[in-house]
This record gives C-alpha cells, structure tokens and sequence, in this order.
C-alpha cells in the first residue's frame, strides 16, 4: 500500500512538472512567435516596395484622404482632400478643399476633381470658369506629371513612384487608421519610377523627373498584411517659376475602405470649358 501511494504521489510530482514545463515552453514559444511578429518582415524591401502598387490593382478600389502641405512667401499652406480610387481603371474622384482666403474671405467651394488616365478634371475651378464647367489639364504638358498640380497627388501615382525605390529600411510595425502595417522609409528616383510604371503613370512621372529641383524623393510608407499602401508620404522639391528657388512640398496620401464603390464617370465634351482662364 505504502509502494502504491509512493508512486502515485511520485506519478502525480511528474505530471505537475509535465504540466509546468510545457507551459513554460508554451510561454517561450510565444515569445518566440511574438519576437518574429515584431521583427523585420521577410523580403527585401526595396523589392517589397517596388511591387507594392500592384497590391492596389488586385484591392481594386478604396477610399482616400489627402494632404498637401507647402510653405510659400514665409505662409504654409495646407490642401485636403478625400474621395474614391479605382486601380484598375485608374479613374479617382476628390473632393478639394483649398484653405481660406488671406484676406479673410468666406471658405472657398471644394473643388471636384477627377483623376483620368493623362487627364485631370477640374470643376468649381473659379478663375473665370462657368460654375457647371469642367476644365481639363493634359497631365502629360504638366512638369511635375500631377503629382502637385492638382492639390493632391494621384493615389495609383503616388504607388506606382515606389517602382523606383532606390534604397529602403524597415522602421518598425505601427497602426495606421486602426489597421497594423509594417512602416518602411526610403528614397525613390522618378526617372526609374517612370521606365517602371504602368503606361498611363510613365509620361507623367518620366515629366516630374525632368520637373522638379531633384528626381529623388524621400518617402514614408506603411503596408499592411496584404502588401497594400495604407499610408504614403512623400516630400517633393521643386523650383519656384518667379524665385527659381526649390520649394518643398509634403504629400500625404492615406488609403482605407478598400474594395469601396468607385462609379467616376468622366465630363461630356460639350461640359467642358475651351475658354480662356482667368490667372488667380
């Protein structure tokens, strides 16, 4: 009897230290999984980088906020805007706002954009246009290829620029807009980004290459678990027509709500305006 108790207490130590251990290596398998969680993902990132437009393409749609900041004449000027995006065909909708008057005026109306394929429509445009007029701007006469123009960059746009990605470091893991993403930073070159881009985005970047004080631009973005940009910030410099002085600007565009309606239908030719525009 005394045997049997021994050896079931004896039994009964071995099983509460199988039972310790095993939590304890379940413990350290945790840290372990959660140390590769938080470490540098798999992949190159300047090749991870380069081929991240193409996670849009496959997303289809989202929604978008943007933010243009710029300091000119000692003032920084800040542009927002928000709207849809369709990767696939490449059409966008933005709703722009421009900041209020110096003089103090009443806030100006938003101005609609749609983001076309070498086109970018303009309505609510002021500067002498009819109110139920859209003007068109041929994006590939445009030096700096849209990126600035409009007071927003293109979103396909900004992706496609990171096919020239040039040198890249991941930073950490964060969260953008409730969503986890992996933050890398680095530094893109137009000329590359353009030989690399889709048809539409080559005769507008190869331009902003040629436009701007300098091809490279340094970039902030942040992928999420599919690969897809949820947010991008780059800081573009060019030179001012009247001071030639390099002006720097500050694009910010965020991208959520992925797979979102994106019905953008383009202006008919008799709605859109052939007169002359008034300089503001």
């Amino acid at each position: 009897m005394a045997r049997g108790r021994q050896h079931r207490r004896t039994h009964g130590v071995m099983a509460v230290a199988g039972v310790v251990c095993c939590l304890g290596l379940g413990a350290a398998g945790c840290a372990r999984s959660d140390a590769v969680a938080q470490g540098p993902p798999a992949g190159d990132p300047v090749q991870v980088l380069r081929t991240a437009a193409d996670a849009l393409v496959e997303a289809g749609s989202s929604r978008t906020r943007t933010s243009l900041e710029m300091a000119t004449g000692g003032t920084r000027v800040t542009i927002l805007g928000k709207g849809v995006y369709d990767y696939r065909k490449r059409l966008g909708r933005l709703e722009v706002r421009l900041p209020q008057d110096p003089a103090g005026a009443a806030d100006r109306r938003p101005i609609t954009e749609l983001l076309a394929p070498g086109a970018l429509y303009m309505k609510n445009r002021g500067a002498g246009v009819p109110a139920d007029k859209w003007v068109r701007v041929d994006t590939a006469t445009l030096s700096d290829g849209n990126l600035v123009t409009g007071g927003a960059t293109d979103p396909f746009a900004a992706a496609e620029v990171l096919r020239g990605t040039s040198s890249a470091a991941f930073v950490g893991r964060t969260e953008v807009a409730g969503a986890r993403v992996r933050h890398y930073r680095g530094t893109a070159d137009l000329e590359a980004a353009s030989q690399a881009a889709s048809e539409v985005n080559r005769g507008p970047l190869g331009a902003a290459a040629k436009g701007f004080a300098t091809a490279r631009v340094p970039f902030d973005v942040y992928l999420d678990d599919e690969g897809r940009i949820r947010k991008i910030r780059h800081r573009f410099s060019f030179v001012n027509g009247e001071r030639r002085e390099p002006v720097a600007v500050a694009s910010t565009t965020l991208l959520y709500g992925f797979g979102a309606p994106a019905d953008v239908r383009l202006p008919a030719d008799e709605d859109i305006y052939t007169g002359r525009i008034a300089q503001e």
